[in-house]
């Protein structure tokens, strides 16, 4: 790996090019147990220096706050529970506006670095409603100048907010600085429900199930407003843990190591793999780091929530600390890594500068009513049912069971960028080029092949994406004929934004843009992979072309997706799967029985 060039496998490119498609995923996969995406080191660079924006950026604006104190006087005046206000104002505005998640080469976002902004403020994008049927003047799915005057309402009240002074009617006892007026608050939360009516996309993007609803806690009184603040960093832990009590998880741990800039042991990252280079499912020291930090988030935060400080309190946040570290420092794809700063110094405030604020004294019966739709609630039944809610709000974070898609462009006859790929460019507004044509204009064709090549391997290397490329042969007359994308990085570049939703690629996305487009029938086939539910060992999957509609649906057991190799080719390449509908219905060669 260099400075800026990024690390590929030593391979004959013009050889390579002529293999199968899963025989060029081969070696990438390979690649990646040492040496992960190859990013070159400038990159990391550059995300340290974001972070440190984020940190510094929040100080700066924060400390001029009337009554706090400069920055240098930062380490007397971060306790002040309108500082924590602000810290989540702060990092909401920061994420909408799209430096956060989901942004920069990490996310295979080159030419702009960032959406969001670029793409929100520019009428005629593509947005997508959550419930265009059933709420009144939400239906479409092209972004008018109300779409990007409701998005500046957002900005703007997060900005207003951000240097409003505390209330001298709201002075915590024992503080010297007010609480932010509930009043400044509203057209914050008004500005996002509204604009979340109608593009689903900037909510998520804004964290909304977090932030949005951390701005609620900060309308009830002083002491319920912490228990309540504790209590939802308790359940983002919790819930997190919860999903990942599956199969998935060691999958994704193996690939986060092996992606970590700062372990470069080649033996140990090949030790979380059964055998390297021939079997890369996940290893027993993979599932044993995988369910260690299970344990962790849910034995260490139930610590912090019962103790009332000391060294118990001391040792436990210094264990959250280092959690949250290890993740930061291994920069997984999708980047959340001042979200992690976030969690960090919540920990910090919230269960170590008031650790004496017990969560069982609540007063507030409203509150808890809020707590218990947002927490658990919604969480139970995303988990129960994951087609009907987004991963955030249902927690599933990296718990490696997320909805996921491959978009398949058929090729054109004149090369790289003639195919049916292009009329993303040539239809769809949007803030950038297509993935491909953003590395190519970097690198060069080839160069860009393989680094999408090799995004390609990342997703294989995960359970459901060894699903998709059993799936493909079932959806495709000839895979050769098509450039298979990751239906994740294709959404972030027509939707300005991706962190990992699988929602965001799904149906609704695929007809605004056949609206836009207008393929022949063949010219674009979408493999989509619904989550799993957490009381079923299957997930749902279906194929739609975007011409004719639906192909075939059905399910895959998770047992046969973990059993393959993110390569596995020619007969018997296709995943045995349960097929329930579609016009093209066929019988699949190995048929699962039936399920309740």
């Amino acid at each position: 790996m260099g400075f800026i060039a990024p690390d590929f496998p030593d391979l004959d490119r013009e050889e390579w090019k002529s293999r199968p498609r899963l025989d060029r995923i081969k070696p990438l996969a390979q690649h990646w147990v040492e040496n992960g995406f190859g990013t070159p080191y400038a990159v990391y660079l550059l995300y340290v220096i974001k972070l440190v924006g984020y940190v510094l950026g929040g100080i700066a604006i924060i400390a001029l706050t009337p009554g706090l104190g400069s920055v240098g006087d930062f380490t007397s005046w971060w306790t002040e529970p309108v500082v924590y206000q602000k810290v989540v104002i702060w990092t909401l505005l920061y994420e909408v506006l799209g430096f956060g998640c989901g942004s920069m080469p990490l996310t295979l976002r080159f030419l702009p670095p960032v959406g969001a902004f670029l793409h929100w403020l520019r009428p005629g994008t593509v947005r997508l409603a959550p419930w265009p049927d059933r709420v009144p003047l939400t239906r479409g799915a092209t972004r008018t100048v109300v779409d990007v005057l409701l998005y500046l309402v957002v900005i703007a009240s997060a900005a207003s907010l951000l240097f409003a002074p505390g209330s001298p009617d709201r002075v915590p006892p024992g503080h010297t600085v007010g609480l932010l007026d509930p009043a400044m608050m509203i057209p914050l939360l008004a500005g996002l429900a509204l604009i979340g009516l109608r593009d689903k996309t900037i909510f998520l993007a804004a964290r909304g199930e977090q932030y949005a609803l951390t701005v609620v806690v900060f309308f009830f009184p002083y002491v319920d407003m912490l228990i309540g603040l504790k209590l939802i960093m308790l359940a983002l832990w919790w819930g997190a843990a919860t999903s990942k009590l599956n199969r998935h998880f060691p999958y994704v741990v193996a690939v986060m190591i092996s992606n970590s800039p700062l372990q470069r042991i080649d033996w140990f990252k090949r030790r979380f793999y059964r055998d390297h280079p021939n079997d890369l499912r996940p290893s027993r020291l993979a599932a044993f780091a995988a369910h260690t930090g299970t344990v962790i988030e849910y034995a260490v935060p139930l610590v912090l929530v019962l103790s009332d400080g000391g060294i118990v309190t001391t040792l436990a946040l210094g264990l959250m600390v280092i959690f949250h570290l290890h993740i930061l420092s291994t920069f997984p794809m999708g980047v959340p890594l001042e979200w992690n700063i976030f969690f960090i110094f919540s920990a910090l405030f919230l269960f170590g500068a008031n650790a004496e604020v017990s969560v069982f004294s609540l007063s507030s019966p409203l509150l808890g009513v809020i707590l218990l739709v947002a927490l658990v609630a919604i969480p139970v039944l995303g988990n129960a049912k994951p087609h009907l809610v987004s991963f955030l709000p249902s927690m599933r974070y990296y718990a490696g069971n997320w909805a996921t898609s491959f978009w398949c462009f058929r090729k054109g006859a004149d090369g790289p960028g003639s195919g049916a790929e292009n009329k993303l460019n040539t239809h769809i507004v949007k803030a950038g080029g297509t993935t491909r044509d953003q590395l190519a204009k970097l690198y060069d064709d080839d160069t860009a092949e393989l680094m999408l090549a090799k995004a390609m391997a990342w997703r294989s290397l995960h359970s459901h994406g060894r699903a998709l490329n059993g799936l493909l042969p079932r959806a495709l007359d000839d895979v050769e004929a098509y450039d298979v994308r990751e239906g994740e990085f294709t959404a972030g570049v027509i939707l300005g934004w991706n962190f990992g939703e699988g929602h965001l690629h799904d149906e609704s996305l695929l007809r605004a843009v056949q609206e836009r487009c207008r393929f022949a029938p063949g010219e674009l086939r979408v493999v989509m992979l619904e989550s799993q539910p957490m009381q079923r060992q299957r997930q749902h999957y279906c194929i739609h072309d975007a011409a004719t509609g639906l192909v075939e649906e059905g399910y895959v057991q998770v047992k046969d997706m973990i059993a393959r190799q993110p390569w596995l080719e020619g007969p018997g390449s296709e995943i045995p799967v349960q097929v329930v509908g579609g016009p093209g219905r066929r019988d699949a060669p190995d048929v699962t029985a039936a399920h309740d």
